[in-house]
């Protein structure tokens, strides 16, 4: 082939690093605005983000040029950089060290899009440390739990 051709969808996750900073709800569609320019200026497709104070999901379509692991350091350094600009409240505010990223077929595509929309609902009935491990159950990640969580 002489052309380097790809679509694939990810999905990301990532929680703030202590819960004494959430993200306020009157600044997070302003802040997913900012991660999705960040994303874009990645050469990625940023489709759709969400989340509640503490964490944040992101579908986006990754360019064949980047890493995972690039890509979600670029999107949490540069975020974290603006938030604090945001005033005195996020002085201290940062991102865990850790993330998830899943791939996403074409056919799951609409059913994550909804499932990240419908975040504030969602987590009425169910807290992010039971949706994380729901998410590496479901994609079979082999894990020590002793490591997912920063105190």
């Amino acid at each position: 082939m002489s052309q380097s051709l790809s679509r694939l969808y990810v999905h990301i996750i990532f929680h703030v690093k202590n819960n004494d900073i959430l993200i306020k709800k009157e600044d997070r569609t302003e802040l997913y605005a900012y991660m999705g320019g960040i994303i874009t200026n990645n050469k990625s497709i940023p489709i759709l983000i969400n989340g509640v104070g503490n964490h944040v999901h992101i579908l986006c379509v990754m360019s064949k040029n980047i890493a995972l692991s690039k890509l979600v350091e670029e999107i949490k350094r540069y975020s974290s950089r603006w938030i604090k600009t945001k005033g005195s409240y996020y002085y201290n505010f940062a991102w865990q060290g850790g993330y998830a990223g899943f791939s996403v077929s074409q056919s799951l595509h609409d059913r994550t899009k909804k499932y990240i929309a419908n975040q504030e609902e969602h987590h009425k009935k169910m807290n992010f440390k039971e949706e994380y491990l729901l998410f590496l159950k479901e994609y079979g990640v082999v894990y020590n739990e002793g490591y997912l969580w920063e105190d």
